[in-house]
């Protein structure tokens, strides 16, 4: 078979498939793998492209004679993505330089399944034990002693019904966020006007902002290049941080929401934009800080209740920036507030090369 045919039945395919001689050297790359792992990956050594012991281990013991086998790696990117590989020998032919053929499938959606139904099971019983527990018991004193007792009966069916919407609510941000983790390891490509975006956000809060007695005030310098992202999933970072802000400002407050242009994205590399929203509140300790975006995580749990929160949107931002391939940054200062800056891409950097472990 001639090897322009063998390059376009290689691209042809989804995942990304390696051929390797006996350096291992990699001599054949489809088009899938390059995204994956770098467009300059053809004549590298296996070991410098897939820094992982397992995966050389499996080679040799295929060129050794062993036939087919399997292993299972992580690749570790801005999002860590888990691929089974499948490692067989091809026919040794004299002018056939290649010796292995490689198969990397990507199992990081169905993983990510599996520990998301694990953590519904550890989580959400223990969130929802205790509204469950109060609607039990008010519907209990319905059906008894408060019968008849009109004024107790409209009480407890008030704290019913705040009860069923936080459960409500909690069920809202587990599909979301069940819903981005699924599709992290996708980036987006869509390019979007951030300024008008941030735009909608503020004009949807505007009625909330008032009632808290809290100004949203947005200073986007324009023009501004566009984002790379899904729009529905930015509304939903930019509503949570700016709802929360308003939340936690205090009353007469302001909320500033600063969208700019930067050169270089910190840790990251590469131009984008970064938006800052600003509160006045309380501020948060720093002990607290590198655990905000953890599920169910609260700094302060009486009040998060109290104001509605699930524990679950700021960990919705994490993911969401995180599949965006952009970066969060949290800074708080006790009894002065806290400033929370998302940093988008303006262009794709390229094709990820991630290491291996």
């Amino acid at each position: 078979m001639e090897a322009t045919t063998t390059t376009a039945i290689l691209d042809a395919l989804p995942d990304p498939v390696l051929m390797v001689d006996d350096g291992p050297r990699i001599i054949a790359a489809n088009q899938a793998a390059m995204e994956l792992l770098g467009p300059q990956i053809l004549d590298r050594s296996l070991a410098l492209v897939l820094r992982h012991p397992e995966i050389l281990e499996t080679v040799d013991n295929v060129m050794s004679g062993s036939g087919r086998e399997r292993a299972r790696i992580t690749l570790r990117g801005a999002v860590p993505r888990s691929f089974d590989v499948q490692v067989a020998g091809l026919p040794s032919k004299t002018a056939d330089p290649a010796r292995v053929v490689l198969v990397l499938h990507d199992i990081t959606a169905a993983e990510s399944a599996d520990r998301m139904r694990a953590d519904f099971v550890a989580n959400v019983s223990h969130e929802l034990r205790s509204p469950l527990s109060s609607l039990v018991g008010f519907i209990e004193t319905l059906q008894g002693a408060a019968r008849e007792d009109a004024a107790a009966r409209d009480r407890f069916l008030d704290i019913m019904s705040g009860e069923a919407n936080r459960m409500a609510r909690l069920i809202d941000d587990l599909l979301s966020l069940s819903k981005v983790e699924t599709n992290e390891h996708v980036a987006p490509e869509n390019r979007l006007d951030i300024v008008g975006l941030l735009k909608e956000v503020v004009n949807t809060l505007a009625n909330r902002s008032r009632e808290s007695g809290v100004a949203v005030e947005l200073d986007a310098a324009e023009p501004l290049p566009a984002v790379i992202g899904d729009r529905d999933e930015l509304v939903e970072v930019f509503h949570n941080l700016i709802d929360n802000a308003v939340k936690y400002g205090g009353d007469d407050s302001i909320v500033h929401v600063v969208a700019r242009e930067v050169d270089r994205i910190p840790d990251l590399g590469g131009p984008g934009v970064l938006v800052s929203v600003e509160d006045q509140g309380d501020g948060i300790a720093a002990e607290h800080l590198p655990r905000l975006t953890e599920r169910f995580y609260r700094a302060d749990k009486g009040r998060s209740r109290s104001m509605g929160g699930t524990g679950l949107g700021l960990a919705i931002v994490k993911h969401i920036v995180n599949r965006h391939r952009g970066r969060l940054a949290i800074d708080s200062t006790v009894g002065e507030g806290s400033v929370f800056t998302v940093y988008l891409r303006s262009r794709a950097n390229g094709a990820e090369k991630p290491s291996s472990s």
